[in-house]
């Protein structure tokens, strides 16, 4: 296992889950809520020995596939009724999304849209946030340390939650958490992470050391995911493929872009719940084509395409390729996505607070354009 101290404290490595009861005990926390999904449970991770120390411990498990603002106040009422001194999230993106607005609310006031980062709120969220510890067992979100959670208002606006007081007072990574993922989840969340890695880079803000970590979090995962897919108990792989993730989530203070905001627009949608790995992994493509206009922007996708070792073609026409061979290439129509909505979707994205760091300027028109690419 290894200990690396950057933006947060990570355990990372094979067997990692089991320094939890130290974390908890260095945190100072003795009654921590735990929360999860069923599918978690029916998977068997919580029964694991390394969670041994959870054992009797409170838990909501009620989290949606997209968190929400009814979501997060049910676990606040949980955390408040069981006298919870603190959150550990166990699971993917959503638990850990889910228990970043816990803890927020578990400190502050509501209602939450006044802490949504589009709207003003990242001033005011103070550094009191409840303590929490954050355990991923899928590769793709980079949400335990990340700054932001992304949660779907009871309006269905899905906004997002910014702040470095948000990021998890500890991750624990253990690839080994990993091994039982399907195919099909195991490709959704790796392209995730590829996103990440990809727009942050891509971002126009100046950072260069989020753009190297971009650069290794691209080329591990682009690397793992078919052996991954293809072998899933190999532990180098899911171990490439956990780092990369972790590596997306420490590039996002950079700024994301059009593949997230029209991805956050389209995951807002209540009856379609569809997945946000999913998504990102249809619209990459066309949107890195869009984003080719520009001449910087089209300079570091040369650099992308060396890295992954492409001598032909675009990162575009491989990723493609990738969708097809992993199964991810589905249309929006055949996700259910009305054609009468796109103009919604198309303000959605507009509002969203990752449609400022694309690198190139899009309006209302160009956003319609790509969702009828990939329609």
């Amino acid at each position: 296992m290894d200990v690396i101290s950057y933006l947060t404290t990570v355990n990372f490595g094979a067997g990692a889950a089991t320094s939890l009861p130290q974390i908890m005990s260095e945190l100072g926390l003795s009654r921590p809520l735990i929360v999860s999904d069923p599918g978690i449970v029916a998977a068997g991770l919580l029964d694991r020995p390394e969670f041994g120390a959870l054992s009797g411990l409170p838990r909501f498990l009620d989290v949606p596939a997209n968190p929400t603002e009814s979501a997060v106040f049910a676990g606040l009422d949980a955390y408040r009724g069981a006298g919870c001194d603190g959150v550990i999230a166990i699971g993917g993106g959503s638990p850990i999304d889910l228990a970043k607005g816990i803890a927020l609310l578990a400190t502050h006031d509501g209602p939450l849209e006044q802490y949504a980062a589009i709207l003003g709120g990242i001033a005011r969220i103070t550094p009191n946030v409840a303590p929490l510890i954050a355990i991923p067992t899928t590769a793709g979100t980079g949400s335990e340390v990340g700054r932001a959670a992304l949660i779907t208002l009871d309006d269905g606006r899905k906004l997002g939650f910014i702040s470095g007081h948000l990021i998890p007072k500890r991750a624990i990574c253990d690839p080994l958490l990993t091994l039982g993922l399907p195919a099909g989840l195991t490709a959704a969340t790796a392209l995730d992470a590829l996103s990440h890695c990809i727009e942050t880079y891509l971002s126009p803000r100046f950072n260069p050391p989020a753009e190297a970590i971009a650069r290794d979090g691209f080329e591990r995962i682009w690397k793992a995911l078919p052996v991954a897919v293809r072998e899933p108990t190999n532990v180098a792989a899911r171990s490439d493929l956990m780092m990369g993730a972790l590596e997306g989530g420490m590039t996002f203070q950079k700024g994301l872009g059009a593949v997230h905001s029209l991805s956050h627009a389209l995951g807002g949608l209540k009856d379609l719940k569809l997945h946000h790995g999913l998504l990102n992994a249809i619209l990459m493509p066309e949107v890195i084509r869009w984003n080719r206009e520009v001449p910087e922007a089209a300079e570091k996708l040369n650099t992308l395409e060396r890295l992954a070792g492409i001598t032909e073609g675009t990162l575009a026409e491989e990723l493609e390729r990738l969708n097809q061979s992993l199964g991810t290439s589905a249309r929006l129509s055949e996700l259910g996505v009305s054609r009468e909505i796109i103009g919604w979707i198309c303000e959605r994205a507009l509002a969203d607070h990752s449609h400022a760091t694309n690198p190139r300027p899009l309006s209302a028109t160009d956003y319609a354009q790509i969702i009828e690419a990939v329609y």
